[in-house]
């Protein structure tokens, strides 16, 4: 059976986290993942996941501010980057988390990015990092708009726990091919996410055809449930058994 792990940024949103971890484990997901859960205590957040079962496999660092989408690409941010890398950190470690998303921000320069993505890895080698490549029709000018970039990030400072997050829905909005894609960056993956393109609903439908392309995907974790519900999250599962068996 193939497993997939819910992202709570996006499912369940009108509960608390740990309830939405309750609910994530009663719908048969195998992992949960989530945004930003720094307002709930990483205290009830283990005890859920402790509950369940379930492993939380990545959080984000935080946003910065309206419209930043990430702080670590950013010039003259740096102590902020760096804060809520270490905040994040000291989460996932809380909570048993497994990766920390490092989001880079808007614009920003490469050296930036660099400089701070080696604070995280430095601190945290007891962890994975993580960098997104985001496609710009849902964030324009985000400073990692394609994979080649972000995997270019990861050859070029070389830290063992730095590694890529593939959402094939991002790949599939702008760049194409995503098994190529997959095949080409695969060394360089540590979490794999999926949702369906164009409209990031259910992977149940769209452009890319999930029950033909995953069982050509070598990736031996949980796949990551990135998509928006049309309505109630349980309403929209029609999907996961089906894909499960496939």
């Amino acid at each position: 059976m193939r497993a997939f792990s819910a992202n709570l940024g996006f499912l369940w949103t009108e509960l608390p986290l740990p309830d939405a971890i309750r609910a994530a484990a009663d719908a048969g997901f195998r992992a949960v993942e989530c945004h930003w859960p720094y307002e709930t205590p990483p205290d009830a957040v283990a005890r859920a996941l402790a509950e369940t079962g379930l492993p939380m496999l990545s959080l984000n660092t935080r946003p910065g501010a309206a419209g930043d989408f990430g702080l670590a690409a950013l010039k003259g941010r740096e102590d902020e980057a760096r804060a809520a890398i270490d905040d994040a950190i000291a989460y996932a470690r809380a909570t048993g988390t497994r990766s920390v998303h490092v989001m880079a921000g808007k614009a920003g320069d490469d050296a930036t990015f660099r400089a701070n993505l080696t604070h995280a890895c430095e601190a945290a080698p007891d962890l994975t990092i993580l960098i997104e490549a985001l496609n710009p029709h849902d964030v324009q000018g985000y400073h990692l708009g394609t994979q080649e970039k972000a995997a270019q990030t990861c050859a070029a400072l070389g830290f063992p726990n730095l590694k890529l997050m593939v959402d094939c829905y991002h790949i599939g909005r702008t760049e194409g091919d995503v098994l190529t894609t997959y095949q080409r960056h695969r060394a360089l993956i540590g979490h794999v996410q999926l949702a369906a393109v164009p409209d990031r609903g259910p992977p149940d439908h769209g452009t890319v055809d999930y029950a033909a392309l995953l069982p050509k995907l070598d990736w031996p974790g949980p796949f990551g449930a990135e998509y928006r519900p049309n309505g109630p999250t349980d309403a929209s599962l029609s999907w996961l058994p089906a894909l499960s068996r496939c």
